[in-house]
């Protein structure tokens, strides 16, 4: 047991004691003196023997390397130990309580933080990703394990996992040391590219490490980019534990210790969709099959997100005939009961950028934008008159910022508005790329969607990509083609994407081509005022109304063109 302040006083009183006894005899004044000093020797020679940090008034043992720590006083520092395989971010966002110092080894420290544990405090959420350009869209827990000891199979069978040396670090300390040749590091301001340049390739990064080229992969099923995500179940989620003095771990470091890298609470997904048109053989097969028949798969998907997005280039009309579906009919409107079918599914912004808002004249515009006021939808590139057809609209949703502005760059039929005329917006480059210039200067995320010209091809044409590129170049961080009938494929534009063209939402091209039967629904991801990416999900018609969700063959048929098409 190591001496006390008060032992060593005992010490030095009993030889203050003995020297007063002894009186004035010469001979015991001088023992009395060598029995002091003996005993204050005895007691720095103890003393030097520990680095233990004690206390004046308790002896409270070695500390036990798990439970036990240094108990706090007014006369002693409180002291924390950073285990050098937590989450870089975790510790750059600890703030030091005023008065704590930083251990240099655990066993001199109060209060312990580490990864794993039996006493979570804190969770950190890692994210399995690879290049945007991978068919595969997620793995299993035994997978990904698999492929740390060695043992990698399915997709990325032979691929090491790539990760920064932190991350290698959080999780030879969770899960033990990777199997040799299982992993391979690379600076985390390299990672992207080395995964791209390597692809097929697969990679941990940190949740605030997701941007818009990475793919994020799920694993069993499960990602941190959907609202329903579970880090409770998730192999990736890695808890960090506070040990030692129990007492300052739940009392002064409790509300500062941060609790996740990942808050729902400041995420959004948005749903961009291509071209719905509820008329011809789409319209009839509504009046047969009901009017939310065309949603009778995808339904749920688009109720799920927080914002909607429906481009409908059809007005709605009260003098609406019936529907007609012969396939020469290129006059349109849509009877005012299949708004019905856009409240199903959940609609919350009308792009109206399409070649047919005025084919029931400049009434039937208007009485559309009326139906939407009334149901509180936003919407934009149409308007009663040019100004309010160009005017951006702006919406907040969990503290990220968007605008969404659009133009029709075709003219068709003399859709476009005028001073005084309503009409779609028209393509006036110089005023969007100043707008979405002032918008990001304001904090928004600009989200720009054209109405283009139309192409039965994957590729962009090189005016195609030139026009959008120069959106891109302004500041948007989505730039969307809402004309395609045909999908088409991707570019990045920096941090910037494009997607040339989605497909048909809601349209009858059943059997004019295999490929206006197959289309994208992008889900885009927003988190903390950053936009992290997109999920792409692929549909095809069943009938002249009704989408589904492509097979996991044919959705491997089908990604690997359009890449090949985007130049992967």
């Amino acid at each position: 047991m190591k001496p006390t302040i008060r032992g060593i006083g005992i010490l030095c009183f009993t030889g203050i004691l003995l020297a007063a006894c002894l009186g004035a005899n010469p001979a015991g004044e001088e023992a009395a003196k060598r029995s002091t000093l003996d005993a204050a020797e005895t007691a720095v020679a103890l003393l030097s023997t520990t680095n233990t940090p004690f206390l004046p008034s308790q002896d409270p043992g070695p500390l036990a390397p798990t439970t036990g720590a240094p108990t706090t006083s007014a006369e002693t520092a409180p002291s924390i130990w950073f285990s050098p395989a937590l989450p870089a971010s975790f510790k750059s966002s600890f703030p030091l309580p005023a008065g704590w110092l930083i251990a240099a080894e655990p066993e001199t420290a109060f209060v312990r933080l580490q990864p794993g544990g039996e006493h979570p405090v804190s969770s950190w959420t890692y994210v399995l990703a690879a290049p945007f350009p991978t068919v595969a869209d997620g793995v299993t827990e035994a997978e990904l394990r698999g492929g740390w000891s060695g043992q990698s199979s399915g997709f990325f069978t032979g691929r090491p996992l790539l990760m920064d040396q932190n991350t290698l670090e959080v999780f030879s300390a969770v899960w033990g040391n990777p199997a040799p040749g299982a992993t391979q590091v690379v600076p985390a301001e390299a990672l992207l590219d080395a995964a791209w340049s390597l692809r097929p390739a697969w990679a941990v990064i940190p949740w605030e490490a997701v941007e818009p080229r990475w793919k994020v992969l799920a694993l069993d099923g499960q990602s941190p980019l959907q609202k329903e995500f579970a880090p409770g179940g998730y192999a990736l989620n890695v808890p960090i534990s506070c040990l030692g003095d129990a007492a300052l771990c739940g009392g002064e470091l409790a509300g500062l210790i941060p609790q996740a890298n990942r808050d729902p609470s400041k995420l959004t997904t948005l749903i961009l969709t291509g071209v719905t048109a509820l008329v011809r053989a789409t319209a009839y097969t509504m009046e047969t099959r009901g009017v939310t028949y065309p949603a009778q798969d995808i339904g749920p998907l688009l109720q799920s997100a927080d914002l909607t997005h429906i481009s409908n280039e059809i007005p709605f009309a009260q003098n609406c005939p019936p529907p007609d579906p012969s396939p020469g009919l290129y006059r349109f409107c849509s009877d005012p009961r299949y708004i019905d079918l856009l409240e199903y599914i959940g609609t919350d912004i009308v792009e109206l950028t399409g070649n047919h808002v005025l084919d029931y004249k400049k009434a039937a515009l208007l009485y559309t934008l009326d139906l939407y006021r009334q149901r509180g939808w936003q919407f934009y590139a149409s308007g009663a008159d040019l100004s309010s057809a160009r005017q951006p609209i702006l919406v907040e949703h969990n503290g990220n910022r968007l605008a969404f502005i659009g133009c029709n760059r075709v003219g068709y039929n003399g859709e476009w508005a005028g001073d005084t005329a309503p009409g779609a917006a028209p393509c006036d480059f110089g005023y969007i790329q100043s707008e979405i210039r002032r918008l990001r200067l304001e904090g928004y995320l600009p989200v720009m969607t054209f109405q283009y010209f139309e192409y039965y091809q994957y590729e962009p044409t090189i005016q195609q990509a030139e026009e959008f590129g120069w959106i891109a170049d302004s500041g948007a961080v989505i730039v969307s083609g809402s004309q395609a009938h045909h999908p088409q494929g991707f570019h990045f534009r920096d941090s910037t994407y494009i997607h040339y063209g989605l497909g048909n939402l809601f349209f009858d091209q059943f059997g004019y081509a295999n490929e206006t039967e197959l289309a994208f629904i992008d889900r885009h991801v927003f988190y903390q005022g950053r936009y992290l990416g997109v999920e792409l999900f692929t549909i095809r018609f069943v009938d002249y109304a009704r989408p589904r969700f492509m097979t996991s063959e044919e959705r491997s048929g089908f990604l690997p063109t359009v890449f090949s098409a985007s130049g992967w």
